[in-house]
């Protein structure tokens, strides 16, 4: 006798508690209230004539029977998601969506974007940016760069460059009534800075060349991305905090120019980021390859 199967949303409402272990969280990714998960997790429990949750003063913990009932239900909806993902993708396997930062993509990765769509050209490659991690069981999304030290827990992360910090400048700086010669001629510049994330570079940077970290309060303008600092200091408008991956196209080019020898080693890089554990469509290897010979300065 075949068993009848239980609720298809009771048992997704438990695969989403069971690992947010939180029915709040459950409700919010399916976005239903919390009163329908819990409506949805007591039938399923009737159903199975099991109890699935233990439920605790503001904690939720897994009965042992959840605990072995979870790989098999988690399992099966990654199946369901890969076979939807199969029936729709149609053409999708030939586009490749990259989701990236807005100054990564606009300093370093389009200017180079050509040499991939040439080796490539059977890939339609579509770039989105934002400052947001991405989900990629909601986002339509194949890979991501991403800035950190690599733990992602469930993302496979390949490494692909690291960033140095060194002060840019425009070449105009070093010449005319007080060319910008030693660093503590950066008191009569203004500083730029970048908001968030690298609010810090110019205060670390200043200690490491043994100068007065209160120099960064000095009057300056802050930009809230890196690629808008960058083009300030082009423009001469004053000093910017370069880093590496940012700015080493506009110092070959002889926009900008390095003018202290003191350059501070990042503490975190950049990765390439996808899901692990799944199925590597053949679009995403070939970008992977491509993106680690292009940080090596092989591609």
């Amino acid at each position: 006798m075949t068993a009848r199967l239980p609720s298809l949303n009771g048992l997704r409402a438990f695969e989403a508690a069971a690992r947010h272990l939180s029915f709040t969280l459950a409700a919010s990714e399916l976005n239903v209230t919390q009163t329908a998960i819990s409506h949805q997790i007591r039938r399923l429990e009737e159903e199975l004539g099991i109890r699935l949750f233990i439920r605790q003063n503001r904690a939720l913990a897994l009965t042992p029977e959840a605990r072995d009932y979870l790989p098999g239900v988690r399992a099966a909806f990654n199946d369901l998601r890969l076979a939807t993902d199969r029936l729709l993708r149609k053409d999708d396997d030939k586009v490749l969506t990259v989701s990236t930062l807005a100054s990564l993509a606009a300093k370093w990765l389009l200017p180079r974007l050509t040499d991939f769509q040439e080796a490539h050209p059977g890939i339609d490659v579509r770039i989105t940016t934002s400052t947001s991690l991405v989900d990629f069981q909601r986002d339509d999304v194949d890979a991501a760069i991403r800035y950190g030290r690599g733990q992602w827990p469930g993302l496979r992360a390949d490494w692909l460059m690291a960033d140095e910090l060194f002060p840019v400048c425009s070449p105009s700086l070093l010449r005319g009534d007080k060319p910008l010669r030693q660093p503590e001629d950066l008191r009569g510049y203004p500083l730029l800075h970048t908001s968030n994330a690298n609010s810090d570079d110019w205060r670390l940077w200043l200690t490491a060349a043994g100068l007065p970290a209160d120099i960064a309060k000095q009057p300056g303008i802050t930009f809230d991305m890196i690629f808008m600092t960058i083009q300030a200091a082009i423009d001469g408008i004053g000093v910017a905090m370069g880093r590496t991956s940012y700015v080493s196209d506009d110092i070959a080019k002889g926009r900008l120019v390095v003018p202290f020898k003191i350059a501070l080693p990042a503490d975190a890089g950049f990765y390439l980021v996808s899901p692990d554990g799944r199925r590597e469509a053949p679009k995403l290897a070939a970008f992977r390859q491509w993106m680690i010979a292009a940080t090596q300065n092989k591609a």
